[in-house]
C-alpha cells in the first residue's frame, strides 16, 4: 500500500515538473509575442504581462516538488561528507520532518488565501480585472503536492530500499 503511495507521488512529481515546463514555455512566448506586438505593430499589450508573471510564478510553486524528487536544489554537502550514516540519516528525516511541517503550514493558509480570493470576488487591480483564485490555486498544488513528496522522501529514510 505504501510503495503505490509513493510511485503515485513520484509520477505525481513527475506530471508536475512537466507541467512548471509547459508553463515556462507559454511564459517565454507569450514575453515574444508581446515584443513583436509592441515594437512591430506598435499594439498596445494588457493580458501578456499578467499571463507572464502569473505562468511564471505558477511554474514555480508546481515545480517544487520534481526538484525534490529528483534533488534538483541548491545544497551544501560539506556536513554531509563529515557524516556517518546514522547521523546522516537523522540529518535527512529532520530536514525532510521540517520540510513537510513549512509545507503543510503553507498548504492550509494558501488554501484559505485562495477561498478568500474565491469567496470575495477579489480580482487584480489591472484593466483585465483577473480572477485573483486562478494565479493562486498553483500555490495551494504546490504545496500540497510539495508535502506528499516530503513524505515519500521521509518514508524512503525509513526504509531506504523499500522504493527504490
Amino acid at each position: 500500500m505504501l510503495r503505490g503511495f509513493v510511485v503515485a507521488t513520484e509520477r505525481l512529481s513527475r506530471a508536475a515538473g512537466v507541467l512548471a515546463a509547459l508553463l515556462l514555455v507559454v511564459a517565454m512566448v507569450v514575453v515574444c509575442q508581446m515584443i513583436f506586438m509592441r515594437y512591430v505593430f506598435r499594439a498596445p499589450t494588457s493580458w501578456q504581462t499578467e499571463v507572464v508573471v502569473f505562468s511564471a510564478t505558477a511554474a514555480i510553486f508546481i515545480g517544487a516538488p520534481y526538484v525534490l524528487l529528483t534533488r534538483g536544489h541548491v545544497g551544501v554537502e560539506v556536513i554531509e561528507l563529515l557524516l556517518r550514516d546514522n547521523a546522516l540519516r537523522r540529518l535527512k528525516l529532520t530536514a525532510s520532518v521540517l520540510g513537510l511541517l513549512f509545507c503543510v503550514i503553507m498548504a492550509v493558509a494558501s488554501g484559505m488565501y485562495w477561498y478568500a480570493a474565491w469567496d470575495g470576488g477579489w480580482t487584480t487591480p489591472t484593466i483585465d480585472a483577473i480572477s485573483l483564485w486562478i494565479p493562486l490555486a498553483p500555490m495551494v498544488l504546490g504545496f500540497v503536492l510539495l508535502s506528499l513528496q516530503y513524505l515519500v522522501e521521509i518514508l524512503k529514510i525509513y526504509s531506504p530500499g523499500a522504493y527504490a
